[in-house]
């Protein structure tokens, strides 16, 4: 029979919680129930009550879940302490065992708030029907029980100590079952002490969460085909996945010493024979003659503003004269006994969406997943994330990272300038290759324009000149030349 467990969330990422949770009770067979109720299920909210089958699942999601603080054997809930209590004697067969002679430490604490003490005595003396028997052990107890206020935010205020003590909007009872370890992982994977990172290196909370939509685990191969120093890689290879990483620019995976820096990286967090091989390569020109080989394909593309997205190719056309000259050229080697290097163009950030989703299916075991960051802008709608969906594809969780009216400079010589409002949005997105169908690679030819003037024009396309114009906007003489340039 179902029971039921309180979740204490850490406040942070809050769109990303139901998400995870979804994807680690997949990956390890947890049914659960969410409550019927809109408002008990408010991702915003610090406090979940949900139906498990088993204590043991509760741990096991306490375990892996990088959002989760805690998780309680949930007693009882209400407005008023009055209906905490009266919900609590009904609960009774859950807590009664531990009446007799089980060691055990009771307290009050609250979220947004600080209680004052003379209160929390007078919190835990009115559950004194409850008549524990055992010895109170404030270090080493048998069993934890915590009372939690919840008080509603007031971001951007500055409140006394205890103001509006009492005021809460909800209180909590359980019995603590396990601390969330998994959160650990943020600090044990912080980029700050890495031997080896980038100024694009994911943050490791944002890392962690992906790693989970990809249900990584021994056994599954995961592919990042945008590697960079490989953030991605590290927390998949912690959970026991294979990676495989590949980048059009070798240098941002090998970095400047003998050993390569995604290697050394990944030896400081013990899981260098994890990762199978890196590759440098334009995912449009790939050297892949098979399908269906990943179970995830996980990554944070390039959208132009740290790092511009590039693929193979040039920008203009060379003419018949130019290429005679090239031919030529490559029949003699070269003076200077240099490596070639090829042209690159940029990758617009919309036709490099629509290409890994197409490339994806390409790659991906049947049931595989591509998680991947979009970003976008305040003009977004659900309709930009299916517009780049194709057959065989399906979105399963597209959780918003809002960052508000809200601009990142990226020059230090920006930092008088006068700032304008740029509303920036994140999209973790996790699509699911529900098919087991066969499909040819992908040829990744250009995207010409639709001359239909009413098709849909996502909000992430043009991404970077966006973000650019928040800072300072374009005029008619710059937009005229960046064209003509870029034509």
């Amino acid at each position: 029979m179902p029971s039921r467990f309180l979740i204490h969330y850490a406040q942070a990422h809050h769109e990303f919680r139901l998400p995870e949770l979804q994807s680690v009770a997949e990956l390890h067979d947890i049914s659960y129930k969410l409550p019927d109720d809109p408002k008990d299920r408010d991702p915003t909210r610090p406090f979940m009550v949900v139906e498990l089958e088993s204590e043991e699942h509760a741990r096991i999601l306490a375990r892996r879940c990088i959002l989760i603080k805690a998780v309680y054997e949930f007693y009882a809930k209400g407005s008023t302490y009055e209906e905490v209590h009266r919900n609590n004697r009904q609960s009774e067969h859950l807590w009664k065992r531990y009446v007799e002679d089980t060691s055990f430490r009771f307290l009050v604490t609250s979220s947004q708030h600080k209680i004052p003490q003379s209160r929390q005595r007078e919190v835990i003396e009115s559950f004194s029907y409850m008549d524990f028997r055992g010895k109170i052990d404030m270090k080493t107890p048998d069993i934890l029980l915590m009372c939690f206020e919840e008080y509603d935010e007031k971001p951007g205020t500055t409140r006394e100590r205890h103001e509006g003590d009492g005021d809460f909007r909800e209180v909590f009872f359980g019995r603590l079952i396990e601390e969330g370890t998994a959160r650990q992982l943020v600090r044990t994977f912080d980029v700050k002490k890495r031997v080896y990172y980038g100024n694009t290196s994911m943050e490791s909370e944002i890392s962690l969460l992906m790693a989970n939509q990809t249900l990584a685990s021994p056994g599954k191969f995961i592919y990042d085909p945008f590697m960079g120093t490989g953030s991605m890689a590290y927390p998949t290879g912690h959970f026991g996945a294979l990676v495989f990483g590949s980048d059009i620019d070798g240098r941002q995976m090998r970095g400047k010493q003998k050993v390569p820096g995604v290697l050394r990286a990944a030896q400081q967090y013990g899981i260098a024979s994890r990762i199978v091989d890196l590759a440098t390569f334009d995912i449009t020109i790939n050297p892949w003659r098979c399908g269906d080989l990943f179970d995830a394909i996980v990554t944070d593309p390039p959208y132009g503003v740290r790092a511009g997205a590039k693929r193979l190719g040039r920008k203009r056309e060379l003419s018949e004269r130019q290429k005679e000259l090239c031919l030529m050229h490559s029949k003699s080697p070269r003076p200077d006994d240099q490596p070639y290097i090829p042209p690159t163009k940029p990758y617009e950030l919309s036709h490099l969406a629509t290409d890994l989703v197409l490339f994806s299916r390409y790659l991906l075991k049947p049931g595989g997943r591509l998680v991947f960051f979009l970003p976008t802008t305040d003009e977004y709608q659900e309709v930009d994330i299916y517009s780049m969906l194709c057959e065989g594809m399906e979105v399963i969780a597209n959780s918003l990272q809002d960052f508000g009216s809200w601009g990142r400079r990226v020059r230090s010589d920006y930092s008088q300038a006068p700032l304008q409002v740029l509303i920036i949005r994140i999209q973790l997105v996790t699509i699911k290759k529900t098919t087991s169908k066969q499909f040819p690679p992908p040829t990744f030819e250009p995207i010409q324009p639709s001359p239909d003037e009413s098709a849909h024009v996502p909000a992430h396309r043009d991404f970077r000149e966006k973000y650019f114009q928040g800072f300072k906007p374009k005029s008619n003489e710059t937009s005229v030349a960046e064209e003509a340039t870029t034509s």
